[in-house]
């Protein structure tokens, strides 16, 4: 390459990046999907506790994200519960992602109703990582290898949601 065409290569790349970093911002997000893969990025639950992102590496996660004010999330909230508890030990991981506005909205909710499942808010991190929400509740389910092998948008029945057992335990 010519040092004049090179000198006027190497000027254009601020352009060039800034235009790239214009475009992401203002690009939609694509929603996962299944066959998507993804890495959960760490997570300050509503308790307190903080859980960096490799504690989901290798094991499978049940996500869902809900509102306490969406009338299908409070007929969904109770079966997910039964499965937390009928999963226990077994290496099936749960992390439940509020929309709320407060923390303090979603926290009374999940006290009121004896919800112990880990429940975080919303953040830009976890809305870069799931895309933009279709429905309440949204129900993802990640392998342990880090892939998208279930979606569900809007309730899920009782038989549903305790079926997603089956994900207890596999590891790759």
């Amino acid at each position: 390459m010519a040092p004049q065409m090179r000198a006027r290569a190497i000027r254009a790349l601020p352009i060039v990046a800034l235009s790239m970093a214009l475009w992401s911002a203002i690009a939609p997000a694509r929603a996962l999907e299944v066959g998507d893969t993804v890495r959960l990025p760490a997570v300050q639950l509503l308790d307190g506790r903080t859980l960096p992102a490799s504690h989901w590496v290798g094991k499978p996660v049940v996500v869902q994200v809900w509102a306490s004010w969406c009338p299908f999330c409070a007929l969904q909230n109770p079966r997910l519960q039964k499965l937390y508890d009928a999963t226990r030990g077994s290496g099936l991981q749960f992390l439940t992602i509020s929309i709320d506005r407060q923390p303090e909205e979603a926290i009374a909710y999940l006290k009121k109703r004896g919800y112990t499942f880990p429940a975080a808010m919303d953040t830009p991190a976890l809305r870069t990582t799931i895309g933009p929400r279709k429905g309440l509740p949204e129900l993802y389910v990640i392998d342990a290898n880090g892939k998208v092998v279930q979606k569900e948008v809007g309730e899920m029945l009782e038989e549903d949601v305790a079926a997603l057992a089956r994900h207890a335990g596999k590891t790759p």
